[in-house]
């Protein structure tokens, strides 16, 4: 059976339907996804390395196969663990529900952070806290809660006839900053001590990653990874278009809301424990984009280059910066100068596109 061709304006026979391009772009993501794992492997290892209490890295290696216990044993495992597993968790998490939100927008700046998504599940967990007064899986239930709210309330200002990523950008900034005024309110109205504790909680911080709060959240989060992959042919189609989604079959609303719910409950779960943590779901889908260097979503990739951005912004937060800060201190600091990038990039194209 002869290939199909395709002639271009210049007489060439261009081969289609071959898959070598997809062939080699499976091998690169795999590449990359293996680079991605190795590099936070020895970070890892990096972290429960370095710390207050000095350890050598063989006494390290030693826990790690079983060959060591008593005080090293607990400190490596108890203590400086359940943050790395955090930081890799979480990264990986805020990474896919970014790729989530840029897809279905269709826009490069749609962040659960940017679009009001993690101001939202910082709303509902405050409310949960302060009047509340619940434990972890109350804060988790109210963090969710705030999030599908903030998620629904953008929805429905920003839908006119379809979904505008630029119009969907715009009032989730607005919904976002609105959020953020609300936080700063109930926080003012709180005691002292809990309010103190809450303010910290909300710079994105890793110091309350404890084993007890850790294992639950990233066995949500392994669970919520697992079944996105299912969405991944409507997402690839959402990304066209609604019109070109729905006249492919794709039921358009009803994978967007799903889609929206798993993102959504990603940030809650990563915002319960840590807070609101700035710029990890921007910069990790495009990094990922473009060291696979092919359309589409590398959900695998994605969660790689998340996971390490957040480890590595972590590490830097402990051990690199004089005066320890929170992580979200160090991924504003770097996201801030990726969005000065990337929209300087984004009106650029615009530019040569509409010239």
């Amino acid at each position: 059976m002869s290939r199909p061709v395709r002639r271009t304006a210049g007489g060439r026979r261009l081969l289609l339907g071959t898959d070598h391009r997809h062939v080699t772009v499976g091998v690169r993501e795999a590449a990359i996804c293996a680079a991605a794992a190795l590099v936070v492997a020895a970070l890892a290892v990096l972290g429960l390395w370095l710390g207050d209490f000095p350890l050598r890295l063989d006494e390290v290696l030693g826990v790690l196969g079983g060959r060591i216990d008593g005080l090293t044993r607990t400190v490596v495992l108890e203590w400086r663990l359940p943050r790395i597993a955090a930081a890799v968790a979480f990264g990986a998490a805020l990474g896919v529900a970014g790729a989530i939100f840029q897809t279905i927008t269709r826009n490069p700046l749609a962040s659960p952070d940017i679009i009001g998504l993690a101001n939202g599940s910082f709303t509902g967990m405050l409310i949960a806290l302060l009047l509340l007064g619940g434990g972890w899986h109350l804060l988790m239930l109210g963090s969710l809660a705030g999030g599908l709210l903030a998620a629904l309330a953008i929805y429905l200002l920003a839908y006119r006839d379809g979904l505008s990523g630029f119009r969907f950008i715009v009032v989730g900034v607005g919904v976002s900053s609105m959020l953020a005024a609300t936080n700063t309110w109930l926080l003012l109205r709180a005691d002292l001590e809990t309010a103190l504790f809450a303010a910290a909680w909300g710079a994105g911080s890793l110091n309350a990653a404890t084993a007890d709060v850790v294992w639950p959240a990233a066995a949500i989060i392994l669970v919520l990874l697992a079944v996105t992959p299912l969405w991944a042919a409507a997402l690839a189609q959402l990304e066209l278009g609604d019109d070109v989604a729905a006249a492919s079959g794709v039921a358009v609303e009803r994978n967007r809301a799903v889609l929206v719910v798993i993102a959504v409950a990603l940030v809650s779960a990563v915002t319960t424990v840590a807070g609101p943590i700035s710029f990890v779901a921007l910069a990790a889908p495009q990094i990922a984009r473009r060291l696979v260097r092919a359309p589409g979503l590398p959900l695998a990739a994605t969660a790689g280059v998340g996971a390490l951005l957040l480890l590595g912004a972590d590490l830097i937060a402990q051990h690199v910066i004089p005066l320890t800060v929170p992580v979200g201190v160090v991924t504003v600091t770097l996201g801030g100068a990726y969005l000065l990038w990337l929209l300087v990039h984004e009106i650029r194209r615009t530019r040569w596109s509409t010239s």
